[in-house]
């Protein structure tokens, strides 16, 4: 069995991943969005589906396919310690942008 580093590697995998990380979507639905062929689509949502990243329900004469999260949990628990490295980061640019509000605006420049 693959690992859920093996499954995310893919990038069309990725791609239907990320769409369906903001909703739930039919195959065709997967199909028009990536511009992919409805074989490829149909291929990657099986290895998702017995990975266990996604599911699927019937809907009349269609399946709708959600996202999973429990598989993403081995890749959020392996990403905890390098957190530290982009956090620091963000934090600082956090601050700057703070700081550049509070900054009164120059004149003849709109921001």
């Amino acid at each position: 069995m693959e690992s859920a580093f093996d499954i995310i590697a893919e990038p069309n995998r990725r791609a239907i991943l990320s769409l369906l990380a903001s909703s739930e979507r039919s195959v065709g639905e997967i199909e028009q969005q990536l511009q992919m062929p409805q074989p490829s689509v149909s291929k990657h949502l099986r290895v998702l589906r017995e990975a266990g990243f996604v599911e699927a329900r019937v809907d009349a004469q269609r399946r709708v396919y959600r996202i999973r999260p429990e598989p993403l949990m081995e890749v959020d628990a392996w990403l905890v310690p390098f957190r530290r490295f982009w956090s620091a980061h963000v934090d600082a640019l956090e601050r700057h942008l703070d700081r550049m509000d509070q900054l009164p605006p120059k004149k003849g420049k709109k921001r």
